[in-house]
């Protein structure tokens, strides 16, 4: 039952206009509603919403909330920097990104922040045949 619906990933925000901007003017996501508590709806791709929720400093997460799957990792992450969105660059002994851009076994990821501290992930699934 649970995999034939619609899903809306919540995110704690400090401060939804702020965060909203971010939202849909650096990552183009289209506003749907805001709710009575002051949530912020957004729709992401397949029928499915981020909504941006009111809460207090330091609720964010320290991972990955949500991760983004694109079919062109680069073009994303140039895209979004023209739009001033910042990725971060790792370098630990069993991490390291490379233009940004880390390889984990079939896939290849680069991650930002929102205007919130929430961490978000850009993420390309590699060809399995290549």
């Amino acid at each position: 039952m649970l995999t034939a619906t619609r899903t809306t990933t919540m995110l704690p925000v400090e401060d939804p206009e702020r965060a909203g901007r971010f939202y849909a003017d650096m990552l183009g996501l289209k506003p749907i509603t805001t709710t009575e508590d002051g949530t912020r709806i957004f729709a992401l791709g397949q029928g499915d919403a981020l909504g941006l929720r009111p809460a207090e400093k330091g609720a964010q997460s320290r991972q990955t909330a949500i991760s983004f799957e694109v079919p062109d990792l680069e073009g994303e992450i140039a895209e979004l920097e023209g739009k001033g969105v910042r990725f971060e660059d790792y370098d630990l002994p069993d991490f390291k990104t490379t233009g940004h851009i880390a390889v984990m076994g079939n896939e290849r990821a680069a991650w930002f922040t929102d205007t919130e501290g929430n961490i978000l992930c850009l993420h390309e699934l590699l060809d399995s045949e290549a």
